[in-house]
């Protein structure tokens, strides 16, 4: 794991005494600042400007030095948004004498942490060296938030897993000056509610998003090259196989990657990195690479694992994969997967992530798929979330008079929905539904999700079908899959938080519009659980890239127009306008088409494979002890769902996470910091009985 760490107007003599274990320090004085883990030197960047001004930019950033001072005076004057608005995906830390600004991303991928400390305020982009650094208690009540309702940030508030430590909130940045005064400022500007700007037309918003994918891809692949380092050489007793497996598994390729999954997302990545001029991705010469080949490209195939409707989606899909692998530029891998690789296996080894994510119970299968990938590797995450339409949305066309873009996706919720004389209710289902959140005020329907968490919620499985989630999504907050095994207690409190956000006068005027503030929510937890994967399945030497993550393609998406958005197959046909416009125009048949059976099949088969350790997980699980759950309602679940049952097998994996994680925290061993003697590694699970 890679982090930063400084602090700001802390006592002279705690900031000497304390430092983080492993650090590089980029600037001293009484504000200093470290970076801490296995950064590569390219991957950290100092910029000076006039006297005590200092900017460091940490990960992969487009912009020279020229730009980068440009937008320091511009933030001095109080244009933070301008520390924000380059190609890539990085943390931005600017200096101003005695004034820190470090700005989060408008994702949630690249957070940033503080918290009290030494009369002061320390920083990172980890929660847990925090948490070390003050002693930390767990935040019980936090985990229950994340469980019961894991896309509501009116639940999670700005809190983490650790008590004191808090999160600054995408699109925002901490605001540290001289003395400890702490503020989280918005740099994002909003939407004006006087006089609406008119919407981009559908060619230019589209543009904007091919610019802002080519020059994420470009980013990437004008970084220095990266290949694992070398063999140490001779070890006495060990042969060069035992020297890998003490590195904690196998090396990556050398070069640059890219996932292709047969997706419409991760094909494009691949396509645009194959086919944009310079550098090739891959390093000439290694591997099985041949002449003209310019980009490793990995296809997944767990094929074997599946059956049924799910099999029939995932052959189509490797299909899709292989026609575009035949492109002469793709040098195209097939990594098999088996029983091995299901989810759920192997749950006793894994390092330890700064908070816990579903990536938890999948790590053995994201590892298998990384392993045959590159140094630094592309991948499609985020692309649902930034460019499909939260259902949500439709209460927003609803409230600009938009009624007749709800046509078409009322009608493809039909069609998914089946058959029948009820099909033809389904467009006025759905209108009405949009049209009751449109007539929501979002304090009352704060309201209604606690009421609905102080209920019985129904354990008989999730919504039915396409219609019935679109239907369930359509408010203002809902309750998560895994609210169904919490117990009272724990759903009691995060119901007053709801209550409480409720009856703030914030309530009434910081509302917004649901549908495009449903949809922030759901990127930020996607994101945060994205960069939970990355720190489990991340081999040593790779790096994982997320280009959709970035901040200029969420801007770029989030300019599309809503009734564009909404419509059936958008993601798809944005895409393909993107690989057009970039000179790409022979597709395989069938692209873009998407399916969740797969992932729900997948889950399901691996939790009846290894449903003997599940529910030996949960035999004595920590969760009971912190009164979040009752472990004989979390073994029947279980038992019911590897028998076929409709089980949320989703709210499953959440759980199972959150247990894994809890029980590495609690056999956690050191700290992040040299004191000695001054923190106590179990400090942090106080607040759970071993």
């Amino acid at each position: 794991m890679r982090w930063l760490v400084g602090w700001s107007g802390a006592s002279a003599s705690a900031a000497r005494d304390i430092q983080p274990l492993g650090a590089q320090l980029l600037w001293d004085g009484p504000d200093p600042l470290w970076a801490v883990g296995d950064w590569r030197p390219d991957e950290i960047r100092l910029v000076y400007g006039d006297g005590d001004t200092h900017l460091a930019v940490f990960g992969y950033c487009g912009a020279d030095d020229a730009t980068l001072r440009r937008a320091l005076v511009a933030a001095r004057a109080g244009a933070l948004r301008q520390l924000t608005t380059w190609p890539g995906s990085y943390t931005a830390v600017a200096r101003f004498g005695r004034r820190t600004v470090i700005p989060a991303d408008l994702a949630g991928t690249r957070p940033v942490f503080h918290t009290d400390w030494a009369g002061g305020t320390a920083y990172a982009t980890a929660a847990l060296p925090l948490a070390d650094l003050t002693e930390a208690q767990l935040d019980v009540g936090h985990l229950g938030a994340l469980l019961a309702c894991p896309e509501s940030p009116e639940a999670l508030g700005d809190g983490t897993p650790y008590d004191g430590v808090s999160r600054v909130p995408p699109g925002h940045a901490l605001l540290l000056r001289e003395g400890g005064a702490r503020a989280v400022s918005d740099y994002e500007p909003g939407p004006s509610l006087v006089v609406a700007a008119p919407p981009l037309e559908r060619e230019a918003a589209v543009a904007g998003v091919r610019e802002a994918l080519v020059e994420a891809v470009r980013t990437r692949l004008a970084a220095p090259r990266h290949a694992p380092a070398r063999d140490a050489g001779p070890v006495p007793g060990m042969g060069p196989a035992d020297r890998r497996a003490a590195r904690s598994g196998p090396d990556p390729a050398p070069g640059v990657g890219a996932d292709l999954s047969g997706g419409s997302a991760s094909g494009t990545l691949a396509l645009l990195a194959a086919g944009l001029p310079g550098a090739p991705g891959t390093v000439y010469g290694t591997g099985a690479t041949l002449a003209g080949e310019r980009l490793l490209a990995v296809t997944f195939n767990d094929l074997p694992a599946l059956d049924g409707q799910a099999a029939v989606d995932r052959a189509a899909e490797l299909g899709r994969a292989r026609a575009i692998g035949e492109n002469p530029r793709l040098h195209h891998v097939v990594v098999a997967g088996g029983l091995d690789t299901l989810p759920f296996g192997d749950l006793e080894s894994g390092p330890l992530t700064d908070e816990p994510g579903p990536g938890l119970a999948l790590a053995t299968r994201h590892r298998h798929r990384l392993a045959a990938g590159s140094a630094d590797h592309l991948i499609g995450d985020g692309a649902r979330e930034v460019l499909d339409a939260h259902p949500a949305r439709l209460a927003d066309l609803v409230l600009d008079r938009r009624r007749r873009h709800l046509l078409r996706p009322a009608t493809a919720l039909a069609k998914a929905n089946g058959g029948g004389g009820r099909s033809v209710l389904v467009p006025f289902t759905v209108y009405r539904a949009a049209r009751r959140l449109a007539r929501t005020p979002y304090h009352e329907g704060l309201n209604n999700a606690a009421w609905l968490l102080r209920q019985p919620i129904d354990d008989t499985g999730a919504a039915e079908g396409a219609l019935g989630a679109s239907l369930a999504a359509l408010a203002w907050c809902r309750p998560g899959p895994a609210a169904r095994w919490l117990t009272g207690e724990a759903l009691a409190e995060v119901s007053m938080r709801l209550d409480a956000v409720a009856a703030s006068p914030r309530s009434y005027t910081l509302a917004g519009r649901p549908g495009a503030r449903r949809a922030r929510a759901v990127l930020a937890r996607h994101a945060a659980d994205h960069r939970v994967l990355e720190q489990v399945a991340e081999l040593r030497h790779q790096r994982l890239h997320a280009p959709f993550y970035d901040n200029q393609v969420v801007r770029a998406c989030q300019a599309l127009p809503e009734s564009v958005r909404v419509q059936p197959g958008a993601r798809a046909e944005v895409l393909r306008a993107v690989l057009t416009g970039a000179g790409v125009r022979d597709l395989p048949p069938g692209w873009g088409a998407t399916s969740a059976t797969a992932h729900a099949e997948s889950l399901r088969t691996g939790l009846r494979t290894h449903i003997g350790p599940l529910v030996d997980l949960f035999d004595a699980p920590l969760l009971a002890d912190a009164g979040l759950v009752e472990a004989r309602v979390v073994r029947k679940a279980l038992r019911a769902a590897a028998q076929g049952e409709r089980v949320p097998l989703d709210g499953l994996a959440e759980l199972v996470s959150v247990e894994l994680w809890l029980r590495r925290l609690l056999l956690r061993r050191g700290s992040c910091w040299t004191a000695e003697g001054h923190h106590d590694p179990r400090a942090v699970t106080s607040g759970v009985t071993p």
